[in-house]
C-alpha cells in the first residue's frame, strides 16, 4: 500500500556547497549554512521512511522576490519559474544527503520544480511502500 509524507521547510534551500577535508575544522559560512539548513529538514521531516521502500521523492523550492525588485516586478514574478541560483540539482544533492546520508543513491524517481514565490521555503513529498 502507497504511503505518502509531506513537509515543509522553511526558508530558501541553500544549494549543497562543494566541501573539503579543510571544512571539518575551518568553518567557512557557505557550509555552516549547509549543515545548519540539513539540521532543520531533519528536524522538520521527522521519521521518514528508509531509502529502499521510497518510490517517489518530490520538491518544489519557492524564493521570495528580492527586496530590491519593485512591487509591480515581484508580483509579475510569483508562480513563475526561478531560473537563478542555486541550481535545482544542487539543491536535490543537498535535500536527499540531508534525508538520506548513507543511502541516497536508492532514490530513482521524482520530480522537482523551482518557482518564485512567498514565503521561502521547501515544500517535500516522499511516497513510499
Amino acid at each position: 500500500m502507497m504511503q505518502i509524507h509531506s513537509f515543509s521547510v522553511p526558508g530558501p534551500p541553500p544549494g549543497k556547497p562543494r566541501m573539503t577535508r579543510r571544512d571539518r575544522w575551518d568553518r567557512r559560512p557557505s557550509v555552516v549554512r549547509y549543515r545548519e539548513w540539513c539540521d532543520a529538514v531533519r528536524r522538520v521531516a521527522g521519521k521518514i521512511p528508509p531509502a529502499e521502500t521510497v518510490t517517489d521523492c518530490s520538491w518544489s523550492a519557492w524564493f521570495a522576490p528580492p527586496k530590491s525588485w519593485s512591487r509591480r516586478r515581484a508580483q509579475a514574478a510569483l508562480g513563475c519559474p526561478h531560473r537563478g541560483r542555486p541550481d535545482r540539482d544542487n539543491i536535490d544533492k543537498a535535500l536527499l544527503d540531508a534525508l538520506w546520508p548513507k543511502g541516497d543513491s536508492a532514490i530513482a524517481r521524482g520530480t522537482i520544480e523551482k518557482r518564485w514565490g512567498e514565503p521561502s521555503r521547501l515544500d517535500v513529498t516522499i511516497c513510499f511502500e
